[in-house]
């Protein structure tokens, strides 16, 4: 599933940063394989929050996750955060972060955690990364949002926290490259779901005889897709064509869906949210794409 990701400057001579801030930004939880690094991420306080590593019984395994939500959390939106390629690491803790500051109880489950974790890998060994993904098959990725959803429905005792911190009847998804795709998919396959923001997610598959597993892609399943979504999609994205986009468009509306929007960033690459990886973020675009997931959850939550 290399192809559902396009991870950008990954060469040696875009490592531009001193050694001592590559050190704090590896301590910290950032993955080198993403591309040049950002000495200055955006960091989100837990001041007022719970914020903690959770374990999500999946299918026979104890799935590692994330999760943050005001610590006061009652009867609280729920909004599944889904990684790019590279898992969790601690941008997504800190996207979970920026959510729960919101007032929502997000949670993201490491996909990936049971072939390895790209997160702790570097851009040398991008390839191990891509053999880490492909593990991941639409069945068991969906199967372990279901997992997360079942693990905040069971009310879970987290500390100090209340037994109904989460509002089950209001769920949401959320994800970035891979992790974008997954969103469509969620919203056509995972029925607790009623809404979604994808971020520059891939929209067609590869040819169906190049196809790893024996699955269908977003385009494929339009009329699947049960909740509004709001697709975030970069004009010089390299590997996810304006085309598709539109296609998805035209899609939406012949079925009838006149709440789904995508919104195109003319100026922006394919990571434009990601603040941790200095060769494809926009600031300008991420905070504006920011606000209009936090408009998107407000009105469909």
């Amino acid at each position: 599933m290399a192809y559902l990701s396009r991870p950008e400057g990954t060469e040696p001579q875009d490592f531009h940063l001193s050694r001592r801030m590559l050190g704090g930004l590896m301590f910290a939880g950032y993955t080198l394989a993403a591309g040049p690094l950002r000495a200055d991420p955006i960091k989100t306080d837990t001041n007022g929050l719970f914020a903690q590593a959770v374990e999500i019984p999946s299918h026979g395994v104890k799935l590692p996750g994330y999760l943050a939500m005001p610590a006061d959390a009652k009867k609280r939106p729920v909004v599944v955060v889904v990684s790019e390629i590279f898992g969790l690491h601690e941008y997504i803790r800190d996207v979970c972060r920026r959510l729960a500051h919101q007032g929502y109880v997000a949670i993201a489950p490491d996909f990936f955690a049971r072939a390895g974790n790209p997160a702790a890998l570097t851009m040398q060994q991008m390839q191990e990364i891509q053999k880490i993904v492909a593990t991941a098959t639409d069945k068991q990725v969906m199967g372990d949002i279901d997992a997360a959803l079942d693990f905040l429905a069971s009310k879970p005792k987290l500390g100090q926290a209340h037994a109904d911190f989460a509002d089950m009847s209001r769920v949401g998804v959320t994800g970035f490259c891979w992790g974008g795709g997954v969103v469509w998919m969620a919203m056509a396959e995972v029925k607790r779901i009623k809404t979604g923001v994808a971020w520059y997610g891939r929209l067609s598959g590869p040819p169906a005889d190049k196809r790893v597993e024996d699955r269908k892609y977003p385009l494929e399943l339009v009329a699947q897709i049960h909740g509004p979504v709001l697709g975030l999609y970069a004009g010089l994205d390299k590997g996810i064509p304006q085309t598709d986009v539109q296609a998805m468009r035209d899609a939406l509306k012949a079925k009838g869906d006149k709440v789904s929007e995508l919104v195109t960033y003319g100026d922006a690459q394919h990571g434009f949210h990601a603040d941790y990886r200095a060769a494809t973020y926009n600031q300008k675009d991420a905070e504006d794409g920011w606000k209009r997931l936090g408009a998107w959850f407000k009105a469909h939550l």
